[in-house]
């Protein structure tokens, strides 16, 4: 492995700028442009925020008829999209309406929170 001084020559000879300032530490301050990415990052999140429920909203599923089954117990539930929309609202994420479905009518009950209710599969209609 060459030494740093044997490097800067070899740099020097192919013609090459050696890199006058060295890479930063930890004690070192940030260059602004870290701080500008992070800022355009939390921008796009509190713009995401807004939106409370999981991808996609009832609103936005072509089906008509939305099925759901379940890992777990191998149990099909399915509904209309006007139901789902009437009990739930139309900004409802289907994921979260899928999981109320199966929870609300689940055969495995183990008597532990983390193990209770079913494990929902979204199957295309």
């Amino acid at each position: 492995m060459p030494t740093p001084k044997q490097m800067e020559k070899l740099a020097r000879s192919m013609g090459r700028e050696i890199a006058s300032q060295r890479p930063f530490g930890p004690s070192d301050d940030m260059p602004d442009e870290y701080w500008r990415a992070l800022l355009d990052d939390a921008q796009v999140l509190i713009a995401d925020a807004g939106r409370s429920s999981p991808r996609p909203r009832l609103c936005e599923l072509p089906q008509h008829v939305l099925r759901v089954s379940c890992h777990r117990c191998e149990r099909i539930v399915e509904i209309q999209k006007v139901d789902a929309v009437r009990l739930y609202g139309p900004q409802a994420g289907w994921k979260e309406v899928a999981r109320r479905l199966l929870d609300s009518t689940c055969q495995n009950r183990t008597g532990r929170h983390e193990e209770d209710g079913c494990w929902p599969a979204f199957c295309p209609v």
